[in-house]
């Protein structure tokens, strides 16, 4: 038999699901305007969106300046070295600029510093240093010949891979630095250096062996070639073939120069 419906009733069936207690002497519709006192929570930003406010934020904007005002390599070092944007700085030893010939046509750029260039204050100078000059060597180029420098001058601590963050407050460094050597061909040593100065998403495994152009910010271009860095090939000795084929490559092109 079906059961009448009363306030009694409706008094027991709300007891039973639960709601117990009395908040209001007045009913009232959640449906209608709401409160504007109440806060409304929205979704925490993605890391996407996170990431691009980072790199829009005033520190980069200062690195692009402090970058640009230098117009020789002893200016824009000493204004990389006196620049607070980037907490790397608080935790390396010494800012590692670049080494080599400031006149040649080529240019050698790696990822960041490791425990024994942050020590020396040079680039490419531990056992990534000795294989990276062995390769040079091969191709009949000197380390005195080239000009070496890092896409982050300060060493990531416990050599981790520098952060997106990282990588754009100290991209606009390596840019002016790109434009104050004016090389012939750049060298991109491991997947940092290539994908951030190629601006290209895909790993070093499918940007090696294959020219690119890199464009300076007055639109001209530099061929650029991406290869393996020394410290992936020491852990992946296998992959020296392919580094040879690509050291062949660049030194197919040097003689076109």
């Amino acid at each position: 038999m079906k059961e009448k419906f009363t306030s009694l009733n409706l008094s027991k069936w709300i007891v039973e699901s639960g709601q117990n207690e009395v908040l209001s002497e007045f009913p009232q519709n959640r449906f209608s305007n709401p409160d504007p006192s109440l806060r409304v929570l929205k979704a925490a930003p993605s890391r996407k969106v996170m990431v691009e406010e980072k790199i829009n934020s005033s520190a980069d904007l200062n690195s692009i300046e402090v970058a640009n005002m230098a117009s020789t390599l002893s200016e824009l070092r000493d204004s990389m070295i006196a620049f607070d944007g980037c907490s790397l700085k608080n935790t390396d030893m010494n800012a590692v600029f670049g080494d080599g010939d400031e006149k040649s046509d080529v240019m050698i750029i790696g990822e960041a510093p490791g425990a024994d260039e942050d020590r020396e204050g040079l680039p490419f100078v531990g056992l990534s240093g000795k294989l990276l000059n062995k390769m040079l060597h091969s191709i009949g180029l000197a380390r005195s010949q080239v000009y070496i420098t890092n896409i982050i001058p300060w060493r990531p601590p416990g050599n981790r891979p520098p952060t997106i963050r990282e990588t754009a407050t100290c991209l606009p460094f390596v840019q002016r630095h790109i434009e104050l050597i004016n090389p012939k061909v750049l060298i991109l040593v491991g997947g940092t250096a290539s994908k951030t100065l190629l601006v290209r998403k895909e790993g070093i495994m499918r940007l090696r062996g294959r020219w690119f152009e890199y464009q300076k910010n007055d639109k001209t271009t530099i061929p650029a070639m991406s290869i393996f860095h020394p410290a992936f090939l020491l852990r992946s000795p296998a992959q020296k073939i392919n580094a040879w084929k690509d050291l062949l490559a660049i030194r197919s092109r040097l003689k076109t120069l």
